[in-house]
C-alpha cells in the first residue's frame, strides 16, 4: 500500500455512533487498501462529546436545535484535528459551515420510524391517552394527528437509554429510527413500522453523511463511499429540508423513492399539535443533472407547504 496519513474519523460516543463509524472506517480502510486489522492504525476514530450528547434534559430546540450534534466535530474538521466525520444525516443542519462539505453519502439503511412498545403492536392499538415518548417534533406532531388523544412524553437521550426508560415503565411506547435499531443489532425488537409516504421521516434519515474538509472532497476513499441513489434521493429531501427553515422547530418530513430516473417525493410540515398537516407530493424524470433537479423539487415542494402553513408550522417560544 502507498505510503499516506493516517485518515482520522470524528464521531459521537455512542454506541449507534460508534457503530456507524465503525462500519465506514471498514469501508475507507478497504478503499485505501489496507487489511481491515490494520484499521485503528490506518484510520483511528476519534471520540468527540457534542453539546446535543451532554445536554439530555431538554429538546433539541430549547437549546439550538440539531446543529449542537455536529459543532464540536466540525470545529474539529475546521481545526485539522481530524480528516473526516460520520454523521447521521438526519442530524446535519441544511447549511454546512464554511470550509467544510458532505463530501460522501453512503447506501442508505431502512428510512422509516419504528414503533417499539413492550405491550401494544402500533399506535392505533395503544389505549386512549398512552403515553407515547419522543423528543422529536416531527414525530409527536405525526402522531397526535392521528391519535390525538395520546399522551406525549419527552424521552431523550441514545438508543440504550430510550429502550431502557421504555422498560421502566416511563412511556407505553416510544418511536426511534429503524435504521439505528438495525445498525446496532436490535432489528427485532420494533413492533412495527411507521409508513414513510403516510407519515415521512426526517430529511435524510437512514443515511449517514460523510463530511470532510472542501478540499479532501474529492479524494479517492471519499468517492469510494458513495452511493448515487440515496444522493440523489437526501438531495431531494433536503432541498425540502431549506425550504422549511431546518430546525428542530418545524415539524417536517421528507421522503423520496428513486425507480431507475423517476423520482418521487413526499413532502408534509405539521402544526406542533399535529392539529393540522399541510402536504404536497410530485413526480419527475430526471434529467442531466439528477442531484441539481432532485434538490429543486424538494426546495419547489417545500416552499409550497410552507406558503400554505405559514407562521402556525414554527414552534413559538
Amino acid at each position: 500500500m502507498p505510503s499516506q496519513p493516517s485518515i482520522r474519523i470524528g464521531t459521537r460516543g455512542s454506541r449507534l455512533a460508534l457503530a456507524q463509524s465503525g462500519m465506514m472506517r471498514d469501508r475507507i480502510v478497504t478503499a485505501l487498501g489496507a487489511s481491515l486489522d490494520r484499521a485503528e492504525e490506518v484510520a483511528p476514530l476519534v471520540t468527540i462529546v457534542t453539546t446535543g450528547d451532554r445536554i439530555q434534559d431538554r429538546r433539541l430546540l430549547e437549546v439550538g436545535g440539531k446543529a449542537l450534534f455536529t459543532k464540536e466535530i466540525e470545529e474539529a474538521l475546521l481545526d485539522g484535528r481530524i480528516d473526516a466525520a460520520v454523521h447521521s444525516m438526519k442530524d446535519v443542519p441544511a447549511i454546512q459551515p464554511e470550509g467544510l462539505d458532505i463530501a460522501a453519502i453512503p447506501a442508505r439503511e431502512d428510512p422509516r420510524d419504528a414503533f417499539v412498545s413492550i405491550h401494544h403492536a402500533s399506535i392505533a392499538d395503544l389505549p386512549k391517552g398512552a403515553r407515547l415518548g419522543t423528543a422529536s417534533l416531527r414525530r409527536q406532531a405525526q402522531a397526535l394527528f392521528v391519535r390525538p388523544d395520546l399522551d406525549v412524553v419527552m424521552i431523550r437521550g441514545n438508543v440504550d437509554t430510550r429502550l431502557a426508560k421504555l422498560e421502566r415503565g416511563e412511556a407505553d411506547a416510544i418511536l426511534l429510527a429503524a435504521s439505528g435499531l438495525n445498525r446496532m443489532g436490535l432489528g427485532a425488537v420494533p413492533r412495527g413500522f411507521l409508513d414513510p409516504i403516510a407519515a415521512p421521516p426526517a430529511p435524510g434519515q437512514g443515511a449517514l453523511a460523510i463530511q470532510t474538509r472542501i478540499e479532501d472532497r474529492d479524494a479517492p476513499w471519499v468517492k469510494a463511499l458513495r452511493c448515487e441513489t440515496t444522493t440523489v434521493a437526501v438531495a431531494a429531501e433536503r432541498g425540502a429540508l431549506t425550504a422549511l427553515e431546518g430546525s428542530c422547530r418545524t415539524a417536517m418530513g421528507a421522503h423520496a423513492l428513486l425507480d431507475g430516473r423517476r423520482l418521487r417525493l413526499f413532502v408534509e410540515a405539521l402544526v406542533p399539535d399535529g392539529s393540522r398537516r399541510f402536504r404536497r407530493e410530485a413526480e419527475i424524470d430526471l434529467g442531466d443533472d439528477p442531484r441539481a433537479e432532485a434538490h429543486a423539487l424538494g426546495l419547489k415542494l417545500g416552499l409550497e407547504v410552507r406558503d400554505e402553513g405559514g407562521e402556525a408550522l414554527v414552534l413559538k417560544d
